[in-house]
């Protein structure tokens, strides 16, 4: 399941005034409060489903809800917060048990955040803290990390790192007793514990370098790594093997990952920036990835502006994937999860943006956005994405003497 994390954070900068005739020096604050609200809609289909051993319907719907508030207090200090709920209704969730009914096919994701940024002017550093939480049927996450940025005096470079940590527990029951039980197999496969462990931990970590490289370009370099330990395996996904008999998913119990990213954004005129970006993923699993992505935002008036984008991507298999049937019960590890097969995605969309010019005052609306997006993998996935962004500002001065 993929799951989307919407951040952000803004700076307000500090203002000052004099008073006319005989009044003493005056320096006027702005507390800024920034609140942005995400909601979409996520559908596909296809004929792979892992539950049922690589064979079965992957028919899905996520309806997404997300709010994010980003507090500046002043122009050190901001305080985040974000939170929000997937609804997520799925045909294979409901082959887990073979007890077809309306209420297996339902599931339910709920997450919030919290975080903290302090800039430090004279060393030109901005520092970090995070802390977050999420739940769903199969699996509690407790996530943490740490941030840091450096800006040069000519502010034409940034350095940052950032480093995230999240443990799992990957029980059921939650919802229905109150606290986890156990391991949830499929039906028929529930004869013995396949597993002894039931935690995944992951760490992960990236820097980020920026520069400016004239005043309409800006070149990223983002390279990172990742390591996650623990159950890697997804304990109610089948295996149907050569020899008739039948299994569950089995992957090592650890995974490395090495994501390389690269951004270049060129300012073609007044009215049009070109975003591109490039990314490469290797993992020991045997994948290799390459992902190309190409957006043009360009504004067609004074308050709308169009962006037409393209995401391109290949993937080579892993080591550990063989289709339904194909698996030989003597190998050390098997998955029939088509997300580890070789594929290719092209994924075509546009955006269209509202953004009238801002006033200050109490509330300001700032724009709003809608996408749409179409999905289609070689594997014969195919997928629809609408999302509708707003995004608001609440201002309240502070005068201090």
């Amino acid at each position: 399941m993929k799951k989307r994390y919407l951040t952000a954070a803004l700076l307000a900068a500090a203002l000052t005034s004099f008073s006319q005739q005989t009044t003493p020096y005056v320096k006027k604050r702005i507390a800024r409060t920034d609140v942005q609200a995400l909601f979409s809609f996520y559908t596909q289909d296809n004929d792979h489903s892992a539950v049922t051993g690589g064979q079965g319907s992957e028919n899905l719907q996520v309806y997404t809800s997300q709010v994010s508030i980003n507090v500046n207090k002043d122009s050190i200090n901001t305080f985040h917060l974000d939170g929000g709920v997937d609804v997520i209704s799925s045909a294979s969730t409901d082959r887990i048990d073979f007890e077809m009914s309306s209420a297996s096919k339902v599931d339910a994701r709920s997450h919030v955040r919290i975080g903290y940024n302090r800039l430090l002017p004279a060393k030109r550093v901005n520092a970090g803290a995070t802390a977050s939480f999420s739940i769903e049927s199969d699996y509690l996450s407790i996530g943490g990390g740490l941030s840091w940025s450096y800006t040069s005096p000519s502010q034409q470079r940034e350095v940052s790192l950032a480093v995230q940590a999240y443990f799992d527990d990957l029980r059921w029951g939650r919802f229905e007793n109150g606290r986890p039980q156990k391991l949830v197999y499929p039906e028929e496969l529930r004869y013995k514990n396949w597993f002894d462990e039931y935690r995944r931990n992951s760490v992960n970590i990236e820097a980020g370098f920026l520069q400016t490289i004239n005043r309409r370009m800006t070149l990223g370099i983002y390279p990172g790594i990742a390591y996650q330990q623990g159950l890697l395996s997804t304990p109610f996904h089948r295996i149907y093997f050569m020899d008739r008999t039948e299994g569950v998913e089995k992957l090592p119990s650890g995974r490395l990952k090495i994501p390389v990213g690269l951004q270049l954004n060129t300012f073609l005129g007044s009215r049009w920036v070109l975003r591109t970006s490039y990314r490469y993923y290797y993992d020991d699993f045997g994948i290799v990835a390459h992902a190309v992505n190409i957006e043009s935002a360009i504004k067609v008036s004074r308050v709308f502006t169009v962006t037409p984008f393209v995401r391109v991507y290949t993937q080579q298999s892993s080591d550990y994937f063989k289709p339904y049937d194909r698996h030989n019960a003597t190998d050390t590890y098997y998955t029939s999860d088509y997300d580890l097969s070789s594929f290719e995605s092209f994924k075509p969309g546009v955006g269209l943006r509202y953004a009238p010019f801002a006033r200050r005052g109490a509330i300001t609306f700032n724009d709003i956005e809608m996408r749409y997006a179409l999905y289609h993998r070689t594997d014969g996935m195919q997928a629809h994405m609408i999302t509708l962004f707003f995004n608001y500002t609440v201002e309240r001065e502070k005068v201090l003497r």
